[in-house]
């Protein structure tokens, strides 16, 4: 089997006929498989984890058969090639790792319940079944599922059900797909369903702990996402049915299986009277990446591991392209460039940052190419910046021909460009390759030199690097009609900067838009132009301007210094983007500042400044002349007031707690998280402590649940946060879905970091084995990059993880985030002194 590393190769299954056992008391599940398809030679092999295989037989005859655990696979001797039905019988443990067939706990007036549910990507649906558990082995499944069922339960999966026999319940044969996306539930669930203008059934699920109201705003958005994307693709939904299942444990934020897509409740359910608009954004733009993929990674689907970007990247742009059109009032893409953008810019300065497209094979590799800011943010920026190079009727036009020649088999990223490329008659397959095959970015230096308006193009880096001579061809979306579309070479010489200022009428710009993967290094000459124009700029402008000078200032190209006395000239922006960004900024001026000195005082005096006005125009209560984007302001601003230590707004603060502390669930949502955390912080008694904390592991709203544990881990108290790492091992106080964020928090609070760092390092054998199958089990590494930022710190960093670096999926992640502390140490030391000055020259009047 070493000559043939997909199994595909030698055996192509055909159908599956899957039955399924379930016993939630003995935690064990019986399954017989019944695979056909075609055999290409005598020795074949399938996927099996932890699989207890007690017979394989091939027309009633007993097959010899080896397990390969180390593999994950189990060598099968068959008599013939060609077609072949093995009966597989087996065994195996229902799991607690959120993976595979797996319980998902829960209480319902204090009465613990158990739902089961499955996730099979990447690699996990063999230990369901025995498969081919590759993308490119698309079969079609007929499932029976069987349960230790109780009166009131349902079954659900990604076909309508057709029968129940002998406690069996018999589920329609599926389209033709792959293993990672078949999925079943079972369990007490309640549901609400529509249909389509098209006749797709559409429902979705929970648990009854929650109130049925919850279930309504998914419900909308994903019966009108769905008739969006038939329009769009111009390609009917291919399924009967289109169900959305909240799970009470979930590793993965969802999972697009087809038919039946399942979610964190957090990313599906929303109280109707109590929710923030980012929360409602964030629900929606979820539910519309998922079903994006019901055609973009469902129906057709990524060849191989290597493409993964064709699935996530698309529907990650999908997702916003689709909410845009239900929600114009939103600007939803906005919200990308507060989601997206930063995220794909700051991760993909690193060096040794993995491509978009990567070549993979190991099972822990393919789980760690799911780098959400490159595969996902980086992806989706590059499918805008193509989007923009096309246009939208070049982009559905190609998408239809795409969907006709794929459908239900499998593509690779040539064949997407292909498809686009006919339909806008340009070479995509080259424009992109450098784009996906090469890690980073590039900076544009814009500079009058001589006169001239120069352009020059070079890797950007932020932290350690060692530097290449890549080059990419740039979209540069300039304002000046001079400026060509593409930038192909390392410098380009526009022409005379005078006459091309006169004949323009506005200042230089490159990247209008923000579309294109790439930053703007304008010189003293140009940026000053620019900020004498400052108020002509839309939002987007605003802050993706603000943006580059953060960056270019953590790169060390320009200071921190710089950047501070421009801020006030962004304070008093209507616009939640913009305020954002700016506080982005006040907060990464946070690691030039020791504890309790005069510097910490001039930074607190500057958030004062900065949001003075913007308080006083808002304040605390929700207004009928509220705009969206006051909405989203009030609470960036109140934080930057808390933060400043305004007493005023501390004060103000405690006074909305008292007033909601018999309902604090009540609180309204914008502002919960600042008031929980401003008591916990300014006036928490252990009375309040242990309150939030009983309320924590009580409540079933997602969101609230979120802002407690923003809250607790933001106390000064080391007992009490000593107290919180003690809960970290304890699935009925923090699960492990959620123990990431508590880690994280716990670590970022300085009177939590030791603490946190001593239990990670204490318990990293625990750590791995509970959650180290999740996709998302390197980020706790990166959080912790995040936060270090002195030699001690780094010094121990690497005495930890250096035994780790060679553990597949590991490698990149501990060898990049060793140069992210290491270049923060260095920012710290180059320009601590100059960031000092400023602070105190900008708050001195």
């Amino acid at each position: 089997m070493k000559n043939n590393p997909h199994l595909y190769q030698v055996f192509q299954p055909t159908n599956y006929q899957i039955f399924i056992d379930i016993n939630r008391r003995t935690r064990r599940i019986v399954g017989r498989t019944i695979v056909s398809g075609t055999a290409l030679q005598n020795q074949i092999a399938l996927h099996q984890k932890y699989l207890d295989i007690k017979s394989i037989q091939l027309q009633q005859q007993d097959l010899n058969f080896q397990l390969d655990d180390s593999q994950a696979l189990v060598h099968i001797t068959l008599p013939q090639t060609g077609q072949i039905r093995l009966v597989i019988d087996y065994q195996a443990a229902l799991t607690d790792s959120m993976m595979g067939i797996y319980p998902s706990y829960y209480q319902v007036e204090g009465v613990a319940k158990e739902l089961i549910g499955t996730q099979f990507e990447t690699t996990f649906a063999r230990q369901a079944f025995p498969c081919v558990d590759e993308p490119e082995a698309k079969a079609t499944f007929d499932l029976a599922l069987k349960f230790d069922e109780h009166p009131g339960e349902i079954a659900l999966s990604n076909m309508p059900e057709e029968k129940v026999v002998d406690g069996f319940h018999y589920f329609a044969t599926t389209a033709k797909m792959s293993t990672y996306l078949v999925a079943f539930a079972c369990g007490e669930l309640q549901g609400k369903q529509t249909t389509t203008n098209s006749g797709v059934q559409v429902g979705v699920f929970s648990t009854k702990a929650h109130d049925p109201e919850k279930l309504d705003f998914a419900l909308d958005i994903a019966k009108r996402s769905i008739e969006f994307y038939e329009n769009f693709y111009q390609t009917p939904y291919p399924l009967p049915h289109s169900w959305q299942l909240a799970l009470p444990d979930f590793s993965a934020g969802a999972m697009e299986n087809w038919g039946l897509v399942t979610y964190r409740e957090e990313a599906l359910l929303v109280d109707p009277h109590n929710s923030t608009l980012d929360f409602k954004k964030y629900v929606a733009t979820v539910i519309a990446h998922e079903l994006a993929h019901q055609w973009f990674g469902d129906l057709v689907t990524m060849k191989w591991w290597d493409d993964l970007w064709l699935n996530e990247s698309f529907a990650n742009m999908m997702e916003y392209v689709a909410i845009d059109a239900l929600e114009p009032d939103w600007k939803i893409w906005e919200t990308f460039e507060t989601d997206e953008t930063p995220a794909a810019l700051q991760r993909d300065a690193t060096d040794g940052v993995q491509a978009v497209h990567v070549a993979v094979e190991d099972p822990a590799e393919i789980d760690a190419l799911f780098d959400s800011a490159i595969v996902y943010a980086k992806g989706a920026r590059l499918l805008v910046m193509v989007r923009a190079l096309i246009g939208d009727e070049a982009l559905r036009q190609g998408l239809k021909a795409y969907f006709r020649k794929h459908q239900y088999a499998n593509a690779t990223g040539a064949d997407l460009w292909q498809a686009l490329g006919a339909a806008s008659q340009l070479d995509l397959a080259q424009i992109m390759q450098a784009w996906l095959e090469q890690p980073g970015y590039p900076v544009v230096n814009a500079q009058v030199i001589a006169g001239k308006l120069t352009l020059t193009q070079h890797q950007f880096f932020i932290g350690e690097h060692q530097a290449e001579q890549r080059l990419w061809p740039i979209p540069l979306n300039s304002n000046y009609s001079n400026v060509p579309t593409l930038m192909t070479t390392q410098e380009l010489v526009v022409g005379d900067y005078q006459t091309l200022r006169q004949a323009a009428g506005q200042p230089f710009r490159l990247n209008v838009g923000n579309h294109s993967h790439f930053l703007v290094h304008y010189d003293d000459q140009l940026l000053n132009d620019l900020l004498q124009q400052l108020p002509q700029l839309d939002a987007i402008s605003q802050r993706q301007l603000l943006q580059e000078l953060r960056l270019l200032a953590q790169s060390q190209q320009i200071s921190y210094a710089q950047l501070i006395p421009l801020l006030k000239s962004f304070a008093n922006s209507p616009s939640a983007i913009v305020n954002q960004e700016l506080y982005q900024i006040t907060k990464a001026l946070k690691i030039f500042i020791a504890p309790d000195t005069t510097v910490k005082a001039n930074l607190e005096n500057l958030l004062n400044q900065l949001s003075q006005q913007q308080v006083q125009r808002l304040g605390w209560q929700a207004l009928d002349t509220d705009t969206d984007d006051d909405q989203l302001i009030r609470p960036i601003v109140l934080q930057a007031a808390v933060e400043g230590k305004n007493t005023e707004a501390i004060n103000a603060a405690h006074q909305v707690f008292l007033h909601y502390q018999a309902q604090v669930d009540h609180l309204p949502a914008t502002i919960r998280p600042l008031v929980l955390s401003n008591e916990v912080k300014n006036f928490g008694s252990s009375e309040v402590l242990d309150d939030l904390l009983s309320s924590y592991q009580q409540a079933s709203d997602a969101p609230y649940r979120s802002d407690i544990c923003r809250a607790l881990t933001s106390s000064l108290d080391p007992s009490f946060l000593q107290k919180l790492v003690s809960c970290f091992k304890n699935p009925r106080i923090i699960k492990p879905q959620d123990l990431r964020r508590w880690f994280n928090l716990v670590l970022a609070n300085p009177q939590g970091e030791q603490l946190a760092w001593d239990w990670i390092r204490q318990e990293w054998d625990w750590l791995e084995a509970t959650v180290g199958g999740d996709m998302e089990f390197v980020t706790f590494i990166t959080v912790i990059a995040q936060v270090f930022k002195t030699a001690q710190r780094l010094t121990e960093f690497q005495e930890f993880f250096e035994p780790k670096r060679h553990q597949a999926g590991l490698t990149r992640e501990i060898t990049m985030d060793y140069k992210v502390i290491a270049g923060r140490i260095d920012l710290i030391k180059q320009q601590q002194s100059d960031v000092m000055q400023a602070l105190s020259d900008c708050t001195a009047h």
